[in-house]
């Protein structure tokens, strides 16, 4: 588990990991098992789940990403976003096919929970690249027409500003070196928490 500063204006508790990996992991195994995902309750202590929140949810096997989706501006509750990015990132992403019973125990799942974007100023695209915090920043780039996002976990990656900002470009559709006076940035951090490759959901979180 990694955890960034001022990640997010959610109260959560330390032990926040296991129930947020439990819901995405048993959404994407009831869907490949024909089961019906368990019903709503709010447990005593839990009831953070039910407050508004945006996630992404990352799948990975042997540390290659296998898929990750997710919500930047909050709309629904922390457990629904969670439920739904899993399944999106396991049989909506358009990168990868969907994901098989096979490889559900070779999933690795990692659940971030983000901090409201907040607009990075800049008169340049230097300045820019000077504004950004290697480690720390997930980043939104908006142009007319497109958006692009990487989690700040992309540092690992993509340690260098200039790197980075390159192949957010790309994302968005971009050339590498594009810039204009249409730019936008915005800039969150994250909690994420990670699971063991293979593990397996139990009956319950508590």
């Amino acid at each position: 588990m990694t955890i960034s500063p001022n990640a997010s204006r959610l109260t959560l508790p330390a032990n926040a990991g296991r129930p947020l990996l439990w819901l995405a992991r048993t959404a994407i195994t009831s869907v490949l098992h024909f089961v019906d995902p368990p019903a709503h309750e709010t447990y005593a202590g839990y009831e953070w789940l039910d407050d508004p929140g945006a996630t992404f949810v990352t799948l990975r096997i042997a540390g290659r990403l296998r898929g990750c989706i997710g919500t930047l501006i909050p709309y629904q509750s922390l457990e629904l976003d969670v439920q739904h990015n899993a399944l999106s990132a396991a049989f909506e992403d358009p990168r990868f096919p969907p994901v098989t019973t096979a490889e559900l125990s070779l999933i690795e799942i990692e659940v971030s929970v983000l901090s409201t974007p907040e607009p990075v100023y800049f008169s340049s695209r230097a300045e820019a690249l000077e504004r950004l915090r290697p480690g720390v920043d997930g980043v939104v780039l908006r142009v007319p027409g497109g958006r692009a996002t990487f989690l700040p976990q992309v540092w690992d990656e993509l340690p260098e500003p200039e790197e980075f900002m390159r192949h957010l470009m790309q994302k968005a559709g971009l050339a590498p070196t594009y810039w204009s006076d249409d730019v936008r940035l915005e800039r969150y951090t994250v909690t994420a928490y990670s699971e063991e490759s293979g593990t397996e959901p139990a009956g319950s979180w508590s």
